[in-house]
């Protein structure tokens, strides 16, 4: 007897339908899974028959073929495990005819374990968001995945296991709705520590206060102390606070990643920090089922790496396609595979391998080759998609001293708000959010050089030999630095103080 359940799968962040065929045969007892499943997917054969037996189902002893279609499209996840066993039990005559009919109402998605209890799985949010796409608006799921299904927009059930997915189908049970997540059904924005506790730093700050305002890479060099991964770690702080397409962006993602929590919500903007001896592939993302990484982790919010120097050289190489798209695209033989990685880059290195190279007390240990070899890991390239470089000095002991605060996060968050709302009030009519963001015809339309503007530029190109891509970047800083200081206009002040910033351009990377 043959018998069809719908299931979901992804591509990436995309969800699409699946169809779960179950045919049972006359044969010696025998289970045959087809349609191009991963090894998650083929260990569903134990999992489904024990899930079957321990709710008191009978397993039949008969050959059992299930087929997921499409079947040229690669499987991966232990989500089908609910679909089959309901196939297997369709097939085999221990569902109700009505109950069969139902059940072919509604998309089915779900791990079991071998008692029959459903388990959490990734990825429940996009498949559900896929839905709205189709015919299909009605979905059960594990009770554990509902608080994700309630940002979907579909009429999600949750079960907690198989026996009660029969008893719901069969009319002997209510399915249980996951309620509609409300508008203020957010966790706060989360922040480490205060702005106001960093002694001194005043330029450092300033950067800062401008990357978070219009979405730049900030790079922090300085010796050890300088207060570099202090200033990074209250970046978050002063952050804007996530719209909601940010947010279902983001829940996609850490969803893919089994990364949230039962209440399915996020500490506001993301902050991911990776240790220095990150590979490639947990960077960028990819693997053998293709994943996301760490910078599609970050986006929407922050990738701060510490010890940027540290790195591999070519761990950093692979972040130039997504600091200049924003996107990673994973290709492979069959299929390729796209993530967003729209993030904010703060990075934080010594300025040689000892830390000392220009300290005005402690001498350097580090030979000139040495130092040249420690930088050279930062190309040129990849300094040129970073917007702000900060040298920061070693905090004198009355600045350390001084028992005035500076400003504090939320003073400064209250100035990056207001900078980005201008943006969106500018981009409205378009996907950019922030100034970082703008493509070439947007820098055309929002940054018409002020009067005696193009003679700094001019001037610059020529002495410093900037690339175009530097001069965009010059143009979307001295744009977020006029909305800062409520100006319609950029003004030649602000093409100077971004200047400032851009110290390689003047030395080159070896000096910076």
């Amino acid at each position: 007897m043959l018998a069809s359940i719908v299931s979901s799968c992804i591509n990436a962040l995309d969800g699409f339908l699946v169809s779960v065929e179950v045919d049972i045969s006359a044969g010696l007892p025998s289970f045959s899974l087809v349609g191009l499943p991963d090894q998650e997917v083929k260990e569903a054969k134990d999992r489904v028959l024990a899930a079957i037996r321990n709710s008191g189902f009978d397993v039949p002893l008969k050959k059992i073929t299930v087929n997921l279609a499409p079947a040229e499209v690669k499987k991966a996840g232990a989500h089908f495990d609910l679909p089959i066993a309901l196939g297997i039990l369709s097939a085999s005559g221990q569902l109700s005819k009505e109950a069969s009919a139902k059940a072919s109402e509604k998309v089915f998605i779900g791990s079991l374990g071998l008692n029959g209890k459903t388990h959490s799985c990734g990825g429940v949010l996009p498949m559900l968001i896929s839905l709205k796409k189709g015919k299909r608006r009605k979905a059960v799921i594990p009770f554990d995945n509902s608080s994700e299904a309630a940002y979907a927009g579909v009429e999600a059930f949750g079960a907690v296991s198989l026996k009660q997915t029969v008893d719901m189908l069969e009319g002997r049970a209510e399915f249980p709705a996951c309620a509609p997540a409300e508008d203020n059904d957010f966790l706060p924005e989360a922040a480490a520590g205060d702005f106001s506790e960093v002694k001194g730093q005043a330029l450092a700050k300033r950067a800062l206060e401008i990357a978070a305002a219009g979405g730049h890479n900030v790079l922090l060099v300085g010796p050890p102390g300088t207060g570099k991964s202090m200033l990074a770690k209250r970046f978050a702080g002063i952050l804007p606070p996530l719209t909601k397409e940010e947010r279902l962006d983001i829940l996609q993602i850490y969803s893919v990643c089994k990364l949230l929590g039962k209440n399915g919500k996020i500490p506001g903007r993301p902050f991911r920090d990776p240790h220095h001896t990150i590979s490639n592939i947990a960077l960028i993302g990819g693997g053998q089922t293709p994943r996301p990484g760490e910078v599609s982790l970050a986006h929407n919010g922050v990738l701060f790496l510490d010890e940027f120097a540290e790195f591999s050289r070519s761990s950093l190489e692979v972040l130039r396609e997504p600091l200049e798209t924003f996107k990673v695209t994973i290709s492979r033989a069959k299929d390729s595979f796209t993530f967003p990685a729209k993030f904010t880059l703060i990075a934080a290195m010594n300025p040689c391998p000892c830390g000392y190279h220009g300290h005005n007390i402690k001498t350097c240990s580090c030979t000139p080759l040495q130092i040249s070899r420690y930088k050279s890991k930062v190309s040129g390239p990849l300094l040129d998609r970073i917007d702000l470089t900060v040298n920061l000095n070693p905090v004198d002991y009355k600045d350390w001293n001084k028992k005035s605060e500076g400003e504090t996060s939320a003073q400064i968050r209250e100035r990056v708000i207001a900078a980005r709302e201008r943006q969106k009030e500018r981009f409205k009519n378009g996907s950019t959010t922030a100034n970082a963001f703008m493509t070439v015809s947007e820098i055309k339309e929002f940054c018409p050089l002020p009067p005696g503007g193009g003679e700094v530029l001019e001037l610059a190109m020529k002495k410093l030999g900037l690339s175009a891509r530097s001069l965009d970047k010059i143009l979307k800083t001295a744009r977020t630095i006029a909305d800062l200081a409520g100006s319609d206009n950029i003004k030649k002040e602000h093409i100077i103080e971004v200047m400032q910033y851009r110290p390689f351009d003047r030395k080159g990377v070896s000096d910076i």
